[in-house]
């Protein structure tokens, strides 16, 4: 899987904003070229929320386990919630550098996040799907607050 089809995919979701900083963005440098995925149907950045997935293309400080730095790595990161996060990462691996393995975000895996380093043929379908009920859920959590 390549990054595109991600955002190919995503990008199809409704009320989806996909920030791809950059240096013309006034992000922080360290972003530069990472994707961050909230629902926003207004096209804004939500106010003190978190995107529900992201990219990461390279290692961030305190974040490195991953393994990021080498040519060709990226990681897709999807907050999923304890409960799945449970279910989905009981396979044994615990490499956090491993690809194409659904594993415990190596930072926020206590805060129900899962990590996948390039996913492949075993998770990109996975990844696909985690993505869009992560956007609902993000979604739903946007309708209850406007009541």
């Amino acid at each position: 899987m390549m990054i595109q089809q991600i955002l190919d995919t995503v990008t199809s979701f409704d009320g989806v904003l996909v920030l791809a900083p950059d240096a013309s963005s006034g992000a922080p440098e360290i972003a530069w070229g990472d994707y961050f995925f909230y629902y926003a149907p207004d096209g804004r950045v939500p106010a003190n929320v978190q995107p529900y997935g992201t990219i990461v293309t390279k290692n961030y400080p305190g974040d490195t386990e991953s393994d990021l730095e080498a040519e060709d790595r990226w990681r897709v990161n999807i907050h999923v919630g304890r409960t799945a996060l449970e279910r989905l990462t009981g396979q044994g691996v615990t490499d956090p550098a491993e690809p194409d393995v659904v594993l415990p975000h190596p930072v926020y895996g206590r805060q129900g996040w899962i990590a996948v380093v390039n996913p492949g043929e075993r998770t990109s379908a996975q990844v696909l799907d985690l993505l869009r009920d992560a956007h609902e859920r993000a979604k739903d959590r946007v309708v209850r607050k406007l009541g």
